[in-house]
């Protein structure tokens, strides 16, 4: 029971809200493609392997993750009791579990089409690379909203094999919605990041924290925009995009206090409440 729950540890099981970071943009992408006038098992089916697919990956990051920055963990005050940076899991074992989470995740991933496979495939080296950014560019949280985000264009292609502008559109605002609720997570660690030399949008635009989300904030927001009509979705959905709005901007950026790390986790975590709003928004705007 001990070790088990170091695993949960490791790969924050218990803090679903990651996964289902991955997991929304996957979701938006099957819902807007899927046509509901066919059989709904297909859209279940591929529901259950998108949400599968998110939990795996996801945890393998995580210990890729901790593994690549076990030096910079011990010296932040919030991660420094991490399994890996505390000693309590060596790298050995943490490899040998990414193995075969990973393992696990091309399982999963093979019951797509040819499309989708390749195209998955493809995104493995943008997950793991991920932790490196950091060392190098103020904009990790960019490359962060590339990966995170490239579920919405497995969703598309996983019922359509072909890749056309509209999912790249819904996929360029994703990675800014990314991008914004990230740099809030970063806010939490901003003291300790600067004295390490960790470079993050959280320092970049510390500055002027609220103007950068907003920008980030209304460039998805017009993408949602721009696919409901070239979608052609009814009018429902465009009502509850004003929904959409006010929880953007008035909720997460209005409420937002970047020195207060409490403040700031609890604004990121609203997000995972935001992709709910959006997938039931794409639902209502192609079925009522």
């Amino acid at each position: 029971m001990k070790h088990l729950k170091l695993f949960i540890q490791l790969t924050r099981l218990n803090k679903p809200t990651g996964y289902m970071l991955l997991f929304w943009p996957c979701l938006w992408g099957l819902t807007l493609v899927y046509d509901f006038d066919n059989e709904i098992y297909t859209y279940g089916k591929y529901i259950v392997l998108f949400l599968l697919g998110s939990i795996l990956m996801r945890s393998a990051g995580c210990i890729v993750n901790d593994i690549v920055d076990i030096k910079f963990d011990k010296k932040v005050e919030r991660t420094k009791n991490r399994p890996i940076a505390s000693g309590k899991i060596p790298i050995s074992l943490a490899s040998a579990y990414v193995i075969i989470l990973c393992s696990i995740a091309l399982i999963v991933l093979i019951n797509f089409n040819y499309l989708t496979i390749l195209l998955g495939m493809a995104s493995m080296p943008l997950a793991f690379a991920y932790p490196l950014m950091k060392r190098f560019t103020y904009w990790p949280q960019l490359f962060l909203g590339i990966t995170f985000n490239y579920g919405l264009v497995l969703g598309w292609t996983s019922i359509q094999e072909n890749i056309s502008l509209l999912p790249l559109l819904f996929y360029f605002g994703a990675i800014f919605w990314t991008l914004g609720y990230d740099t809030i997570y970063g806010y939490q660690d901003i003291k300790d990041d600067e004295i390490i030399g960790v470079k993050s949008t959280s320092i970049k635009f510390k500055n002027s924290p609220k103007k950068f989300l907003s920008l980030c904030y209304f460039l998805f927001f017009l993408t949602l925009v721009l696919t409901g009509i070239l979608m052609e979705l009814n009018y429902i959905y465009f009502i509850f995009l004003i929904f959409i709005a006010i929880y953007l901007f008035y909720f997460q950026i209005t409420n937002l206090k970047v020195d207060r790390p409490e403040n700031c986790i609890k604004i990121f975590k609203s997000n995972n409440f935001l992709g709910l709003l959006i997938f039931l928004n794409l639902i209502m705007g192609k079925l009522i």
